[in-house]
């Protein structure tokens, strides 16, 4: 098992209190693994990937621990957790065409984040354009700067530096938001190649496009207010979903070849909970068409197939 997660705890401290962007998450990720990781804005998706390689500062680790390789990964030391990023941890920023410095060409930024790590710019030079080259890049890139290429090949490139030093894990957190449908699949693809030629063992991908990431992914987790409420093979949350959050995710989706000029897409009623004082119990009870009771007490992780789980007490009963 590549990864393994057990009762993640990561809260955002504020002048009103600590926000529980991760609330007791608990899940595991295979060698070869791409899993998509869905749900709505301020669910907890980014703040998961960040956690894994402890990228913002703002966040505070109260709980939980994070093995990768068979090695705890020290996702509450800010000094210790920098030995591992690019090298073992590496993330595709959800900003990514903007993640590059302005001021510096290409190449050049390139060796400076080399030798951060202890390598040499020419060791890797070769490496680094076949690289370009998979991904449709000259060379030539390296001597320019960031502004002087197009959004999509600032994509490609920032997927290159992340992945140049084969991370065992890369968290691609919203790689596709801010391109065109051409330049998304594309990126798609390509994440895919770089898992099939060994530059990254596996892959969390953070999206809200689930029709995209259902044509990459081996498997998606669900998230809701800051918990994870189904995991399973891709085929089954897209045409099986159990919990009623997913269904609902599911049933906003457009269909293809279907016009809607005299009907209304479907949306979820109602608001997520604010994570400073969340509900107990099941937190989608609120906006849920079939809560009950029962719904007050914390729904339990219940495998209701071969790698499928769901924390609903309509898929336990």
């Amino acid at each position: 098992m590549a990864l393994q997660v057990e009762d993640l705890k990561v809260h955002y401290r504020t002048t009103k209190g600590d926000v529980r962007a991760l609330d007791g998450v608990s899940f595991s990720l295979a060698d070869g693994e791409i899993m998509g990781l869905a749900g709505e804005s301020g669910c907890g998706k980014t703040t998961l990937g960040k956690s894994l390689i402890r990228l913002d500062g703002r966040m505070r680790h109260v709980g939980g621990s994070a093995v990768l390789d068979d090695e705890e990964l020290p996702i509450g030391d800010d000094r210790a957790m920098n030995a591992r990023r690019w090298k073992e941890v590496s993330i595709i920023p959800q900003y990514s065409m903007s993640a590059m410095n302005p001021t510096r060409k290409i190449g050049k930024m390139t060796a400076e984040l080399l030798r951060s790590r202890r390598i040499s710019y020419r060791d890797i030079e070769d490496e680094l354009v076949r690289r370009l080259e998979l991904v449709g890049l000259s060379s030539k890139v390296l001597g320019n700067y960031p502004i002087e290429l197009s959004g999509g090949m600032k994509q490609r490139m920032v997927m290159v530096l992340s992945t140049l030093l084969d991370p065992s894990l890369l968290i691609a957190d919203e790689v596709t938001s801010a391109l065109d449908v051409t330049n998304q699949k594309a990126v798609a693809e390509t994440l895919v190649k770089f898992r099939d030629l060994g530059f990254v063992k596996s892959m969390i991908v953070v999206t809200h496009d689930l029709s995209l990431v259902y044509q990459i992914a081996d498997t998606i987790m669900v998230m809701y207010a800051g918990r994870i409420v189904e995991k399973a093979p891709a085929e089954t949350v897209i045409k099986s979903p159990r919990h009623p959050y997913t269904q609902a995710l599911i049933g906003a989706l457009p269909e293809v070849g279907l016009e809607y000029g005299t009907e209304r897409l479907r949306s979820i009623p109602g608001r997520p909970p604010h994570l400073l004082d969340p509900p107990t119990g099941c937190r989608f009870r609120d906006r849920c068409p079939l809560a009950f009771e029962q719904c007050a007490e914390e729904p339990p992780a219940v495998a209701v197939a071969d790698g499928h789980e769901v924390s609903c007490w309509k898929a336990a009963n």
